[in-house]
């Protein structure tokens, strides 16, 4: 969702708690990360230099279907808008939850493809939500990777501590929503990678089944 919702920003660190449990976890089924695209081109060069060709395929693959993800999400919010006037936010978290079930099911089929199509459902799930909710608490904000948000965290404290002039309220929120988002998705990739270890393909279910509670809360909350 494009616009500022401080009044909800919790929602933004239970997105970022689902981000960094699905990007854990599909790199432990995959070895292919499907909620951002930094990581998967460095996957990428290394796969070209070991001649790794299906994990190459994965990894173009997951680059691919998470843009296709935020590009369709921007696609999807202005049509809903314009059209049926309807909430954006719900229509894409039911969508996601359809599509990791998707995933586990493409997962545990015994399909020679299952871990291409495990991939595809993932990142672009994953893409449709980094695309579907940017902005929480003043600030721009990323729910499936956090390194330009932690580097703005960093300097938005510096700045906040280090300024001569009076402490801005907006800067305490923007602090405390990338600080909590940061926090979230690094206690959502520990248990998505927890889970899965643990669990094996089962573990992908825990973030449907986050989703399904924040759909269920804000839904609830509106």
């Amino acid at each position: 969702m494009s616009e500022d919702r401080p009044d909800i920003s919790w929602l933004s660190m239970g997105l970022a708690f689902v981000g960094g449990y699905s990007d854990s976890a599909s790199f432990i089924l995959a070895k292919t990360f499907t909620g951002h695209v930094t990581g998967n081109l460095v996957l990428t060069a290394i796969s070209i230099a070991s001649l790794d060709w299906i994990n190459f395929s994965r990894r173009v693959l997951a680059i691919a279907l998470f843009l296709t993800g935020v590009i369709h999400s921007v696609i999807l919010e202005r049509w809903l808008a314009r059209k049926l006037s309807r909430s954006f936010l719900p229509a894409v978290l039911g969508l996601e939850i359809i599509l990791i079930l998707l995933s586990y099911f493409a997962l545990t089929s015994p399909l020679d493809a299952r871990l291409l199509l495990f991939v595809i459902c993932m990142a672009l799930a994953l893409g449709l939500q980094n695309g579907a909710w940017r902005r929480a608490g003043g600030t721009t904000v990323h729910s499936t990777y956090v390194t330009g948000m932690v580097t703005t965290l960093l300097a938005t404290v510096v700045q906040r501590y280090i300024s001569n002039e009076p402490p801005k309220e907006d800067a305490d929120s923007k602090i405390g929503t990338l600080a909590g988002i940061w926090v979230a998705f690094v206690a959502g990739a520990l248990l998505g990678a927890a889970l899965v270890l643990g669990f094996g393909a089962p573990g992908i279910l825990g973030a449907a089944l986050v989703l399904l509670a924040l759909l269920i809360c804000h839904t609830n909350s509106r």
